[in-house]
């Protein structure tokens, strides 16, 4: 959701031109009395220090006033928001008032009163009153985190109930998850850890000292990014909080994977479906696949290839049976990410850039057994110096490049991500050292350069087709001349060079299009997102006006996908992000409304990423000695590229998994 956001800031205007430390408040760690009488907590994306929020509380005879301050800045946008929560001494809600931004691109402007058994509330331009439900507080999503800690605090007064109402709108869930013994300043530290449900996609976590006072919060913001919230004094224990935290959101899932996946089983033997040859578009009517811990032991017709005794057999009459799905672009930026999926059909990720610790502890979770989700291939994200800058991995000189690109080699990382802040002679240090340790590099092309200049340092992939249309002949209207000698010359040095492209035309077409229209042909599924994710998508696009203006833009871009596949340009799938797990399929859709035949797009999300990550011995097409990744559609994605869609069972590493399932364990309705 982030990346698609920040693709408007960045493609928007390149359409356009073408076209044209405080003190801490307490010492020690002792836990202090009650609620402290004020604080201010750091917040943190890709684990970088962008803002802090902080509150005073003034306490009066009629109850506690805490007023809040909450500002971070983002690849150089200023994000403020200013709020104020009125409770009772014993944190009955009175009134919240909350204005400002919760993400570069979201505003919020919201004010709940109560009155006695009634509640005034104003949302932006509209205002409504309702009765009070019983167990009610003025809560308006991740931020600020001074109101959760409050909501905390209610919850605990009030007999921990199993749910809350929301004001203005919604349920959450709160539950103790247990405690964390830690050690800080040399000291024993023991947090409560709880976990929060209902406020943004999934589960928050959060610690708080003995007294309620809250230490860290980890959640996800209005663009879908991971962002940590710290109180002052303990920012040094965020990585280990971070790494506990992909730990225990796996976790969660842990008491369901009896109900989701049926285990390894020794023997499978798949049954009676259509297997689509994906390399060749070759369909094996009738077939049997036999799989063995794991790994494809042959395939063959029915009748012709036996099924072993004592061989777990699943029916698969009148369906698809296809290599499981890649998504080329993934940032795994929360747990539920892995079961939604794993349900979607998605049994590998290239996850491009992450913060270290955080995907370090998914991928080790889901590795061993003690989480569910996707094989997760890590390209390591290097940033340069600047305000636009992301993350804490950064490289100004040659010496830090290499020690940057070290370290991920070192810690499982098989690819280096080049963001937009890096120099030009930082870009060719990365990529010499990535290749001399065998990594291959992708990613933005940087500002101050272009793809041929990224490429000619070293850049053996590239990250969103924005890149590739900036360097096109575009016409006014925001078309492409494809006939122009300076597009021929584009298109033939990626072809000489085999420049690896992930288009993420879905991202382009969540940004442009006319927030009017109808969602659901974007995402038929539409109504089982979490409620969460349902309201941020309805309001991401454009006045229908100027969407209308970028029209040829898109269609150009769809068209510049089939030009750069029939020159043999490699094309790979990849969503960043988008609808959890189900923008893999629109993105195939999108490349065979732009000209590609199903098959053609399939490979695109199966044997071609395989190919360019160097797993096509593992992986990619469902032949004996391969990872049994599979997934079990009905209908024939190959004359209706919509089927994809209708996955009924998922196979990863021969582990069966039911989609229902796991989507009712990633949240979804």
């Amino acid at each position: 959701m982030k990346k698609h956001l920040l693709l408007l800031a960045l493609t928007v205007g390149i359409f356009n031109v073408r076209a044209q430390k405080a003190a801490p408040e307490m010492t020690g760690v002792a836990a202090p009395a009650g609620i402290a009488d004020s604080a201010r907590f750091l917040l943190h994306k890709f684990a970088q220090n962008i803002g802090a929020e902080s509150y005073t509380l003034t306490k009066g005879d009629s109850g506690l006033v805490f007023t809040v301050r909450w500002k971070f800045t983002d690849r150089g946008s200023a994000v403020p928001l200013d709020a104020r929560l009125t409770v009772s001494h014993s944190y009955e809600p009175r009134s919240l008032f909350i204005k400002g931004k919760t993400c570069r691109f979201c505003t919020i402007n919201d004010t709940v009163r109560i009155r006695g058994r009634q509640v005034d509330i104003r949302v932006d331009d509209s205002a409504y009153t309702q009765t009070l439900a019983p167990m009610s507080f003025p809560v308006a999503g991740y931020s600020p985190g001074t109101v959760q800690m409050i909501l905390l605090q209610y919850w605990k007064s009030h007999g921990r109930p199993a749910a809350i109402s929301m004001l203005p709108s919604g349920t959450v869930k709160i539950r103790k998850d247990g405690t964390d013994a830690l050690t800080f300043m040399g000291r024993p530290l023991l947090l409560e850890r709880y976990v929060i449900s209902g406020l943004v996609w999934g589960n928050e976590l959060v610690w708080t000292d003995a007294a309620g006072n809250l230490v860290c919060l980890i959640t996800n913001d209005a663009e879908g990014d991971k962002l940590e919230m710290m109180r002052e004094p303990y920012e040094s224990l965020m990585p280990v909080l971070i790494t506990r935290a992909a730990t225990y959101g796996m976790q969660l899932f842990t008491a369901a994977v009896g109900k989701v996946g049926n285990g390894k089983q020794p023997l499978l033997a798949i049954v009676g479906g259509k297997l689509i040859d994906v390399k060749g578009g070759a369909v094996l009517e009738n077939s049997v696949i036999l799989v063995e811990n794991g790994v494809i032991k042959g395939t063959g017709k029915v009748g012709e290839l036996a099924v072993p005794a004592g061989a777990k057999v699943i029916h698969a009459e009148g369906q698809t049976i296809l290599p499981g799905l890649w998504d080329m672009h993934s940032h795994f930026e929360q747990a539920e990410w892995g079961p939604a999926y794993l349900a979607a059909g998605v049994t590998t990720v290239r996850d491009c850039g992450n913060e270290y610790e955080y995907i370090n502890a998914i991928q080790g979770a889901i590795d061993g057994g003690k989480g569910i989700g996707p094989r997760i291939l890590k390209a390591g994200i290097i940033d340069g110096p600047g305000p636009m800058g992301l993350g804490i991995v950064r490289a100004s000189t040659k010496e830090e490049a290499i020690a940057a690109v070290d370290k991920y080699k070192e810690n499982g990382f098989v690819q280096i991500k080049i963001y937009s802040s890096v120099t030009p002679p930082i870009v060719k240090a990365i990529c010499e050292e990535a290749h001399r340790l065998g990594l291959t590099v992708t990613g933005h092309i940087p500002e101050g350069m272009n793809l041929q200049q990224g490429v000619d340092s070293g850049m053996n992939m590239v990250n969103h087709i924005q890149y590739v249309y900036a360097i096109m002949k575009i016409n006014k209207d925001r078309s492409i001349d494809f006939d122009d000698s300076t597009s021929k010359a584009v298109i033939r040095f990626l072809k000489e060079h085999q420049v690896v492209v992930d288009p993420t035309l879905g991202v382009f077409e969540m940004i442009l299009r006319p927030v009017t229209s109808d969602i659901f042909l974007m995402e038929p599924a539409f109504n089982s997102l979490p409620l969460p994710l349902q309201t941020l998508f309805k309001t991401m696009g454009m006045p229908a006006e100027r969407a209308a203006a970028f029209k040829p833009m898109q269609e150009a871009l769809a068209k510049l996908v089939k030009v750069m596949h029939d020159e043999g340009i490699p094309i790979v799938a990849g969503t960043d992000m988008g609808f959890p797990g189900y923008s893999v399929a629109r993105e195939l859709e999108l490349y065979v409304a732009g000209g590609l035949s199903p098959l053609e797009a399939i490979q695109t999300a199966t044997i071609i990423p395989a190919r360019v990550m160097g797993r096509a011995q593992q992986s990619g097409t469902l032949e004996t000695g391969k990872q049994a990744d599979l997934i079990i559609v009905d209908g024939n994605p190959l004359t209706n590229i919509r089927d994809i869609r209708k996955v009924r069972t998922v196979i990863k590493d021969g582990v069966l998994y039911d989609p229902v399932v796991l989507h009712r364990v990633a949240g979804f309705q």
